[in-house]
């Protein structure tokens, strides 16, 4: 194993879908539209169900989308806006398993445009990818 299943797992298109993180510690997501306008919005559910908006301190970065200085974000909750940011089209982020609320066990992002990428890490159990768990409810 080199990456995938040892260091985590990956969704391609995560926007609007629900990643458990029973089998992680967390999840970093990567969104990017080339406009730069992009507006992320973070929720919590229980297995899919029972979604409630994310009331977390969320540490967000940005930069231009073709590579260049990430630059801290001011925190944020369950909304992150690049809607007014001429410069930067990309965001990253971080929710950890410890910042769900009791019972829940998933975290959905939704992006209002382009791309998505969610890479779940801090695996609790090293798996060969094809004994990797679902990573999507």
């Amino acid at each position: 194993m080199k990456g995938l299943g040892r260091v985590g797992n990956y969704v391609a298109a995560a926007s609007g879908v629900h990643i458990p993180l029973t089998n992680a510690n967390a999840v970093t997501y990567i969104t990017y539209l080339d406009a730069g306008t992009q507006v992320a919005t973070i929720k919590s559910s229980i297995d899919g169900a029972s979604e409630a908006a994310l009331d977390c301190d969320v540490y967000p970065h940005k930069e231009p989308g073709v590579g260049g200085t990430w630059t801290a974000m001011a925190e944020q909750d369950d909304t992150l806006s690049l809607a007014t940011d001429a410069t930067n089209d990309c965001m990253v982020f971080t929710i950890s398993a410890e910042q769900l609320p009791d019972g829940h066990n998933c975290v959905e992002v939704t992006v209002d445009g382009g791309i998505c990428v969610a890479h779940i890490h801090d695996l609790t159990q090293s798996r060969k990818p094809a004994n990797l768990p679902r990573n999507v409810v």
